[in-house]
């Protein structure tokens, strides 16, 4: 039932990008599985062997530790509605934070601007593409984007924002450091 793939085609590509949900996967050799949900809305497709996601300024910082240390990272989907089927890509992640050229590349490329609360943006390095059949996977209706995010990041304000990352999102929680700079502290 699963096949795989050296890159994305069009049809994976449309598969991925036409999903309301993603999951990130991560961990090192001697830390706790991190594992994600995120909107959909934050992907995109760079070429048939490279995507990204804007990450959005959360409880911690999971992701990039795991990243920095190791490079691994998976990105799944799976067909809430419709014709049953999982999407994997495997490969290396790496984290783009904002004094990075290629943040700024990517966020005016792909984004328009960085949204309150952007932390850094994610990019996947694609060494494999897995599908498999998703027949164990609930039918579910989406209902639409939670304004829960929003309001939080409204609410702190960019200053907040800025205070949390250094409160916060600076190591993992298994102790690991995140890479992520706080915007204006060199």
């Amino acid at each position: 039932m699963a096949k795989q793939y050296d890159a994305l085609n069009d049809a994976l590509g449309d598969f991925l990008l036409g999903q309301h949900i993603f999951f990130t996967a991560s961990a090192t050799a001697n830390s706790r599985v991190n594992l994600t949900p995120r909107e959909s809305g934050a992907l995109r497709i760079l070429d048939a062997k490279t995507v990204c996601y804007l990450d959005r300024t959360g409880s911690g910082n999971e992701t990039a530790a795991h990243m920095r240390a190791d490079g691994r990272l998976t990105i799944m989907t799976c067909a809430l509605n419709g014709p049953p089927q999982i999407l994997r890509l495997y490969g290396r992640g790496e984290s783009l934070f904002w004094d990075t050229p290629d943040f700024a590349t990517l966020i005016a490329q792909h984004y328009g601007e960085a949204p309150l609360g952007t932390r850094q943006i994610v990019r996947l390095h694609i060494d494999l593409v897995q599908t498999s059949c998703g027949y164990g996977v609930p039918v579910f209706d989406y209902r639409g984007e939670r304004s829960a995010m929003e309001n939080w990041h409204a609410n702190k304000g960019p200053e907040g924002i800025r205070d949390w990352w250094r409160e916060t999102n600076q190591t993992s929680i298994d102790g690991l450091p995140t890479g992520l700079n706080v915007p204006g502290e060199g």
